[in-house]
């Protein structure tokens, strides 16, 4: 029975003895099948190797504890691929609308629903796009804040109808990008006064594009127009407040916000999504529409207590109780020690790593 290093783990290996902590608690039982989220908690927890099933020693079927670890991963994979032909299919969009020509709409809806079919594989929290390129931050920014405006409105209790409505103005809700200079977007220092004007009229042209579309309805154009307008009436591009403000545009200008702050950027590395979740709070007081942040905030946080997290001092934890009243400051055991986030007010959580 070979032992390996963890950093030589693949995909589908089987383990051949218990893996035990530092501390001489169970991490992974013998025989369980490796995924790629395992050998991430593996070293994780600086386990230095472990020992594992030679592929010729054992002629025994899965066992049972590793089927649902299966069906995650052919559901995940279903998820990923959509959401590839998503990317293919939206950056062809984008470049039609640079060259004037019409959005195929019909093929976009198809495609978003099919992707949408999986959305249970997408976790707002901690999902990442796999092999994200920097060039491509428009396109994946744009269909993650279609998963999360269609999630969040289902969480709101918005009627069916409006869902794919709302995924749709989601994903086209910066078109108007699509004629601004790429390399003002690209830039990775501040931007001149003129470029910021520039960037602003990204969603008049975006409105203007989507007017005349008979697929979206009249919410879904208004979000690429005023999913920078703000409740007070200090955001663009008209300074439209509160009741003035579409339902789908509050909705998508939340999800907007939290992609492009948890996001890597060309000037930047992303924040961390509990701490931007905090950001979103704060900005909830004038800003952003409360109860819709309230929401966003409760529900994105719902993951069950065993899940391993890393904090911002690299020490990695197990949640073992959310406190609602403070959805993004868990109590976590490091090492049998409970940290209370509440209280440790310096410490946050950096990573979501997975669940034991």
């Amino acid at each position: 029975m070979p032992t390996i290093a963890v950093t030589q783990l693949k995909y589908g290996d089987k383990l051949g003895d218990n893996v035990v902590t530092k501390l001489g608690n169970i991490l992974f039982n013998k025989g369980k099948l490796l995924s790629e989220r395992d050998i991430e908690i593996l070293k994780a927890f600086l386990i230095p190797s472990v020992s594992i099933e030679s592929k010729t020693s054992s002629s025994e079927p899965e066992s049972i504890s590793s089927e649902p670890r299966i069906e995650e991963s052919t559901a995940s994979h279903s998820f990923h691929t959509e959401y590839q032909s998503m990317l293919t299919l939206l950056k062809r969009v984008f470049h039609l609308v640079n060259g004037g020509q019409p959005i195929p709409i019909l093929d976009v809806r198809t495609r978003l629903e099919a992707l949408i079919q999986h959305i249970d594989s997408y976790k707002v929290l901690t999902y990442t796009p796999k092999n994200p390129n920097l060039q491509d931050y428009l396109y994946h920014n744009s269909i993650m804040v279609s998963l999360t405006s269609y999630l969040l409105a289902k969480w709101h209790g918005m009627p069916q109808k409006d869902l794919m409505q709302i995924a749709l103005g989601g994903l086209l809700h910066d078109i108007g990008n699509a004629k601004v200079d790429y390399a003002i977007l690209e830039k990775k220092h501040s931007l001149t006064r003129p470029e910021m004007e520039e960037i602003k009229q990204h969603t008049l042209i975006g409105y203007n594009v989507l007017k005349n579309l008979s697929a979206i309805n009249e919410g879904a154009k208004l979000s690429a127009l005023q999913h920078h307008e703000r409740e007070d009436g200090s955001g663009y591009p008209l300074g439209v407040k509160g009741d003035k403000i579409h339902i789908y545009a509050k909705i998508i200008a939340i999800a907007d916000i939290y992609h492009a702050m948890t996001s890597d950027r060309f000037y930047r590395y992303g924040f961390s999504p509990y701490l931007v979740l905090e950001q979103l709070f704060t900005e909830s007081f004038g800003k952003l529409d409360p109860t819709l942040v309230q929401v966003f905030i409760n529900k994105s946080t719902q993951i069950s207590n065993g899940t391993l997290v890393k904090l911002n001092d690299n020490r990695v934890g197990e949640i073992v109780f959310s406190d609602r009243a403070y959805p993004t400051r868990p109590w976590v055991n490091i090492n049998g020690t409970i940290v209370n986030l509440a209280i440790e007010r310096s410490l946050f959580i950096e990573e979501v790593i997975g669940h034991v």
